[in-house]
């Protein structure tokens, strides 16, 4: 009898030799990882502790006392000084036009003339029937002396004297309508010439030599109009009405300059003429309009500009840019450097504010650092690193009404 524990086969111990070897890798990786992991959750409260106490690199910006003038920004419409829509006072036909589209022209300047012939005879004929009352009036008169004298010689009758001194009242008061009638004649005559009532840029013709021109119909036949001076229009908010009126009341000059749509590039320099007489209630604006002398014709009408008027300045103002400031549920502040370099939050009073500037009431004085990058990762006492100064100019510069 043979020994069961002898008769193994040897490819079964094989396979085991094999299981054993797999499951030990797989111990062996497995403690791999988790040590892996292990150390890098333990490290990373410390890498993130480490990079917490730091100090936060941050950009800042010197407090600046400075100058600062008030502007109030709008958007306004050009607008020439007058326009007109020239129109014939007659009827005719158009005979000859005798300007250039796009030209300038002067006051009294000759337009266009209709065909005449029509007007001259309307004009003659008048003359014709003035003529004949007068000669009329002249036999009637000659009769009227002949019948005063037969009636002091009592050769006739006193009615037949009172007929003939009625016959020549009549032939005068046809006539004085004559002369009525031929000084109309001569004025619809010299409406066949059409001049410019003002001086100014003629536009586009709407109408062709040739075509029958009806008096005063809407399309007339071209339009003037008057840029020199040139008018902006614009609005402001209701709550500068008494300073603007003010202003005026005393004399002064408030100075409006013409900006193009980016604010680049200053178009033009004028002053505010005058005021509208009631705010608009829909809007809760004045309107204003100012003047400009546009010799050298940069406005156009209606071009639409950037209007800044310059009202006031605030002497030794303390100003800081617009992009330091915070918004927070307490209020408005911004973040300063202290001597100990360390975040300091400051609460604000603010006032005026332009081009990027905006006016301290209360809260900050000349030099103070304030942060002007780097402000999400502060906190109160948070320890900063300055990366750099942006020191600002000390120029004075044009203020808004916050």
């Amino acid at each position: 009898m043979s020994n069961p524990l002898v008769n193994i086969s040897p490819k079964k111990s094989s396979l085991q030799q094999k299981f054993k070897y797999l499951i030990g890798l797989i111990i062996l990786i497995g403690s791999a990882l988790a040590g892996f992991y292990w150390k890098k959750s333990t490290s990373k409260p410390v890498e993130e502790y480490s990079q917490w106490s730091k100090p936060v690199p941050v950009r800042t910006v010197s407090v600046q006392q400075q100058n600062l003038q008030l502007e109030i920004k709008a958007i306004g419409t050009v607008i020439p000084a007058h326009t007109v829509n020239v129109q014939s006072q007659v009827s005719g036909v158009l005979q000859q036009i005798y300007f250039k589209e796009g030209q300038w022209v002067k006051k009294g300047e000759l337009l266009a003339q209709l065909d005449p012939a029509a007007f001259q005879v309307a004009l003659a004929q008048a003359q014709g029937t003035q003529q004949q009352n007068l000669a009329q009036l002249q036999n009637a008169e000659t009769e009227l002396k002949r019948y005063q004298l037969l009636f002091k010689q009592d050769s006739i009758a006193k009615q037949q004297v009172e007929q003939q001194q009625a016959l020549v009242n009549q032939l005068k008061g046809q006539i004085q309508s004559n002369k009525a009638q031929v000084d109309a004649a001569k004025l619809q005559l010299s409406f066949t010439r059409i001049y410019s009532p003002i001086a100014g840029r003629v536009g586009f013709r709407q109408k062709d030599a040739g075509n029958l021109i009806q008096a005063n119909e809407t399309t007339g036949l071209v339009t003037i109009t008057q840029v020199h001076p040139i008018y902006v229009q614009f609005a402001v908010a209701e709550n500068y009405l008494m300073g603007l009126r003010d202003t005026l009341k005393k004399g002064q000059q408030i100075e409006v300059s013409a900006w193009d749509k980016s604010e680049q590039n200053k178009l033009a320099m004028g002053r505010v003429q005058s005021l509208d007489n009631q705010i608009d209630v829909s809007t809760g604006t004045l309107k204003l309009k100012a003047v400009f002398n546009n010799q050298d014709d940069t406005l156009f009408p209606n071009q639409f500009v950037n209007v800044r008027l310059n009202t006031q300045t605030i002497q030794n103002a303390i100003t800081i840019p617009n992009d330091a400031v915070q918004h927070g549920a307490k209020g408005t502040y911004v973040y300063i450097v202290n001597p100990q370099h360390k975040a300091e939050i400051r609460m604000l009073k603010l006032g005026m504010t332009s081009n990027g500037q905006i006016e301290v009431i209360e809260g900050l004085t000349a030099k103070e650092q304030v942060v002007l990058e780097g402000i999400d990762r502060l906190s109160e006492g948070k320890e900063v690193q300055i990366v750099s100064d942006q020191r600002q100019q000390t120029s004075n510069v044009d203020a808004t009404q916050r």
